[in-house]
């Protein structure tokens, strides 16, 4: 059926009326994105086990609803894409392009390319030199093959277009490639990110000279337009460039200065101004001559990157351009590509010279110079593999020589599968070659497996989430911290989690200036996270080595990141901040919760499970803090220095190595002047005593809902003969500086909460509980809140129990008791047990 684009209405009278609105320009579009959408989000989901970009999944969808697949049905293409309808398509895909790559002007960092010094830029250099080289080279023989004399495209333009496709790597797709390997925060990565933004910009300024080139590639007839309209062209972009950066730039500095958040909020005329301006930028340089992208791109370069201003304008645009209207982008494209058109072993062999003079090229280039700069060989190769990436920028490039008649059908199908085909090898490739050495995962020391562990190093790995953890991280530190011979190197890791989001790689940028992993490498000025600014004047004290590092990853395997930079840096206890925290009012010395029931800040349950996986892979002790204000009770003592001290602190010990290990950190609590110990240690009643307690493996229905114990078969005697030893050595140290009681409950729960109920303790200290005392096991069949806590901490963790200190839950690391079942009580008046059970 014919259509005149003129004569299409934007929507129908409904179908009730005799009308299809497929016949209808809106509803048409919204059928396009609706099925656009969920074909390329259902293959990012299949190809997510592949460890693929989700740009890869957009290509190849865009792919399958081309007449390379489903478009080979001419019913198909006429109902769902008909031609009348792209221009329309093209149009709406054309927004969502121009604001993406406003986005990546913001990612892109100008400063950062001239710090990254002279190794990266050689490197990247040749990473575009010699594919660019290798392209000019295969371009006479596409040029001499797959044209005729008729059609065949100016010789300058093509060969600058071929180069280009050949040498562009994909900054944004590098960026979370590497943070899926694990090596964004590594040198390799360092490397590779900064040679990648070398190659972003080489790569528009190569784009822009090859669109000059091709301007005249459209008319009609042939007509040549004179070689000054090109060199015009190119005068008016520089000008354009230097326009934004000397003019725009300071204009945009001030916007965001004045567009600031306020109560969390950036003013809505900036925001509106700032896309505005994308919009004015695009058109300007579309009547210069080059693409409106190019305009696009450089604007994005003039906002500011050292505010809050770009991430909140990026938060604000950035789901509905790259979750909506960027996949349309890619579907376009698609549809323009048939793999049909390659036909012969004439044009396969093409396909071929072009992927392997693609891949040899930018990778022995890559190689050469690396290895030329001392960087070693396996790694030297990883780089030549990653910075063979393509992506988006790709697939402008082929799309602006398509739309300039400089590439034929054929030869973009080709170019099309190349950056597929390179794209997709990367990280397989990468995994393949470059496996960094990540030591055994060896015992590291627990607070007390040394004698003398009072007068070495303690090395401690704090991690939070944000800001609201730093108070009462910097309490509990300033509380261990002894006025003795201990030294305290203090390593904070602030977890930051990455998404397939543009506001990721800022984070990735300011990751980088904060030091990670060379954690005491940024400027003051750099420092632009309230959390690394927290803990600036703290680690001018003395004693106390305070080592910022930022961690960015997916919360799947953020653990690894955790306890690999733990075993790294050889600490002896990681501390987790628990995913829920309580707010203080400081007006009544409760908690939010504590009258009236309601809910406590949640960070996730992705966080809980980062936790869960520490405590469960960690190469040394682990503890959980859960915070009710620590840092801002106002029952705490002030330092010289200012900063709070936990004023009162309790230590239920029932016994086990995670309570031992817990009343180790207590005796070093106890040294500090401020600080005034409890340990209550709660003994067998005689209930308990006459009864065995008989555990056996709960329903794995249930995991979420029962705790997990250490079954193995345990020698009571020697942990009572353990325990007690542990209690000597402490009161031997620490008698004069700690209160002692004993107490014998007869409800374990109702004495736990009233400890924690009464306002007698700013922190609680407890132990995980995994080897159980009789007392302990005897709450196996307790329905758990948060099981990861073991039962007394998830007692006094719980919301409903208005617990007003903090509680901070141990779990000593030990080799000897890694094997953890989650199980359910028996209480057995005949000790007997079948098998699989465990006598406690």
């Amino acid at each position: 059926m014919a259509f005149n684009i003129t004569s299409v209405k934007t929507s129908s009278n409904g179908a009730w009326q005799g009308d299809n609105p497929l016949n209808f320009a809106f509803p048409l579009l919204i059928v396009q994105t609706a099925l656009i959408v969920a074909v390329s989000r259902s293959l990012a989901v299949l190809f997510k086990p592949l460890r693929q970009p989700k740009v890869i999944a957009e290509i190849v969808g865009g792919i399958l609803l081309g007449p390379s697949a489903l478009g080979r049905d001419p019913a198909y293409m006429d109902r769902i894409f008909p031609e009348w309808s792209m221009p329309i398509l093209e149009s709406v895909a054309s927004i969502g392009l121009l604001f993406f790559l406003f986005l990546v002007g913001l990612e892109l960092d100008l400063s950062s390319i001239r710090r990254s010094g002279k190794r990266a830029f050689g490197i990247a250099a040749a990473g575009i030199t010699l594919p660019f080289l290798a392209g000019v080279g295969v371009s006479f023989v596409i040029r001499n093959t797959l044209y005729t004399a008729a059609d065949r495209p100016g010789f300058v333009e093509f060969i600058v277009f071929m180069g280009v496709a050949l040498s562009i790597t994909a900054f944004p797709v590098l960026a979370r490639i590497l943070a899926e390997l694990k090596l964004l925060t590594t040198q390799i990565g360092e490397t590779a990110m900064a040679a990648a933004a070398f190659n972003d910009v080489a790569a528009w300024i190569l784009l822009a000279l090859a669109v000059a080139l091709a301007g005249n590639g459209g008319e009609s007839g042939g007509e040549k337009k004179s070689p000054l309209v090109s060199v015009w062209v190119l005068l008016s972009g520089v000008g354009f460039v230097v326009f934004m950066l000397v003019v725009i730039r300071p204009g945009m500095k001030w916007i965001a200065k004045r567009g600031s958040p306020e109560n969390g909020a950036v003013r809505e005329s900036y925001v509106c101004l700032t896309l505005a301006g994308v919009m004015v930028s695009g058109l300007a340089t579309d009547l210069i001559g080059i693409h409106s992208i190019f305009g696009a791109f450089v604007f994005g370069l003039t906002i500011p990157k050292d505010g809050e201003f770009g991430q909140r304008l990026i938060e604000r645009i950035e789901d509905f351009v790259s979750g909506l209207l960027l996949p349309l982008y890619f579907a376009t494209s698609g549809l323009k590509t048939d793999v049909a058109k390659i036909r012969g072993a004439v044009s396969w062999g093409m396909l071929g010279l072009v992927v392997v003079t693609a891949c040899v090229g930018k990778i022995v280039g890559t190689f050469a110079v690396a290895v030329m700069v001392k960087v070693p060989a396996r790694e030297a190769l990883t780089l030549g593999f990653l910075m063979n990436t393509k992506g988006l920028v790709e697939l402008i490039v082929l799309n602006i020589g398509k739309e300039k008649k400089v590439l034929n059908d054929e030869t973009f199908a080709i170019l099309v599968l190349m950056a597929l085909f390179t794209t997709f090898i990367t990280t397989p490739s990468a995994m393949a070659i470059y496996r960094p050495a990540r030591g055994i995962h060896r015992k590291l020391k627990d607070l007390s497996a040394s004698e003398h562990s009072s007068k070495e190093e303690l090395r401690i790995l704090a991690c939070l989430h944000g800001p609201a953890n730093v108070s009462s991280l910097i309490s509990l530190i300033v509380s261990i911290r002894t006025t003795k011979i201990l030294k305290l190197k203090l390593f904070v890791m602030h977890l930051m989690e990455l998404t397939e989001r543009s506001s990721s790689i800022i984070m990735v940028r300011r990751a980088q200036k904060n030091g990670f992993p060379f954690v005491n490498r940024y400027r003051h000025d750099e420092c632009h996270s309230s959390v690394i600014r927290g803990f600036q004047a703290y680690r001018q004290l003395g004693r106390v080595a305070v080592r910022p590092i930022t961690a960015v990853s997916p919360l799947p395997t953020m653990h690894e990141d955790i306890c690999l930079m733990a075993e790294t840096k050889r600490v002896t206890m990681i501390i987790l901040p628990f995913h829920r925290r309580w707010n203080v009012d400081h007006g009544h010395g409760h908690h939010q919760d504590g009258g009236d029931g309601s809910v406590p800040e949640n960070v996730g349950h992705g966080w809980r499970l980062v936790n869960q996986r520490v405590l469960k892979n960690a190469p040394c002790s682990v503890a959980v803090l859960v915070d009710r204000g620590l840092g801002s009770i106002e029952s705490q003592s002030s330092n010289l220095d200012g900063s709070n001290v936990v004023e009162r602190v309790c230590v239920i010990f029932f016994g086990g190595p995670d309570d031992r290990e817990a009343l180790e950190l207590g005796g070093r609590m106890a040294e500090h002047p401020a600080v005034k110990v409890t340990v209550m240690r709660v003994l067998v009643g005689e209930t308990l005593r006459s009864n065995t307690i008989t555990l056996q493996p709960a329903p794995s229905k249930c995991k979420e809902k029962n705790y997990a114990f250490v079954t193995t078969n345990v020698d009571p005697e020697k942990e009572k003969e353990l325990d007690e030893g542990a209690l000597e050595d402490f009161m031997s140290k620490w008698k004069d500086m700690v209160i002692y009681n004993e107490k014998e409950p007869t409800h374990i729960i109702e004495e736990i909460l009233s400890i924690g109920q009464s306002q007698d303790f700013d922190l609680i200290v407890v132990g995980k509980g995994r080897l159980p005392s009789v007392e302990v096991a005897a709450l196996a069949e307790r329905q758990a809140e948060h099981p990861e806590l073991g039962p007394i901490g998830d007692v006094l963790a719980s919301s409903n129990n208005h617990v007003i200190p903090s509680i901070l839950v141990v779990q000593q690391h030990n080799k000897a008791h890694v094997e953890e079942t989650t199980v359910s009580k028996i209480v057995n008046e005949s000790s007997l047990s079948t098998d699989g059970d465990a006598n406690v």
